[in-house]
């Protein structure tokens, strides 16, 4: 086991104990917003107020929850397992990092960060994102918008995380419903390229005959228990 290489695609359900909303569930964040005003381009260029207050609500939001059980868990196999575990989380918070996490990918951008449209750089932010903001970078002003990725455009990092999943010998999705492409094709890459593949969910649904493993459960539970049984074998 000392050169097998995890790979782990993580979703919303892995901080909803921490009280981070989720999104598709019926009491989540797409049920009380429009996602095609506060989550797309084309609503940015329509109403960016609306868009930044939205963003600047859950990035303040961001300050009163931790990280979980779950998230320690990650942590714990980066730092114990002999070989390679890469996390790619769809989640823009920063739970992972903050967990102890540092090989990790935010395939949809981070609320932590604002991204400037005059020089296109990416910059640490922690407060509101106001229409006089400027850039860290270039100093341009009202250029800011938050660094996530919208419905249209690209996630990040794609080759990196396909490189990555046609090397790995085990993939685990963790929290995450399957109903949103790329991410919802990485198992079937996986696969191809012979992984061993499980799924952690509240409720294994929709893709769940796509791996060799379901385990359902709180991801405060399951992923621990989960953890524990990985780091038992790679001795």
């Amino acid at each position: 086991m000392s050169k097998a290489k995890i790979v782990i695609l993580t979703g919303a359900g892995i901080s909803a104990e921490s009280g981070v909303a989720t999104f598709r569930d019926p009491d989540g964040v797409w049920a009380k917003y429009d996602l095609q005003d506060v989550a797309t381009p084309q609503g940015f260029a329509r109403d960016p107020v609306k868009v930044q207050d939205f963003y600047n609500m859950r990035r303040r939001q961001m300050g009163s929850v931790e990280p979980n059980a779950a998230h320690a868990a990650l942590a714990k196999l980066e730092q114990k397992f002999p070989g390679d575990v890469l996390v790619v989380t769809q989640n823009i918070d920063d739970l992972h990092e903050r967990a102890g996490s540092r090989k990790l990918i935010h395939m949809h951008g981070e609320l932590g960060h604002a991204l400037c449209l005059s020089c296109g750089q990416s910059s640490a932010w922690a407060d509101d994102i106001a229409a006089h903001s400027a850039c860290p970078a270039c100093g341009a002003k009202g250029q800011l918008r938050p660094d996530v990725v919208w419905f249209g455009e690209m996630p990040y990092r794609m080759e990196e995380i396909g490189e990555a999943l046609t090397r790995c010998d085990l993939f685990v999705a963790i929290g995450t419903s399957g109903n949103v492409y790329p991410a919802a094709g990485f198992v079937e890459e996986a696969r191809a390229a012979g992984a061993v593949t499980a799924e952690l969910n509240l409720k294994c649904a929709g893709w769940a005959s796509r791996f060799d493993e379901q385990m359902e459960g709180p991801a405060t539970q399951v992923v621990p228990a989960f953890v524990e049984r990985v780091l038992s074998g790679a001795g």
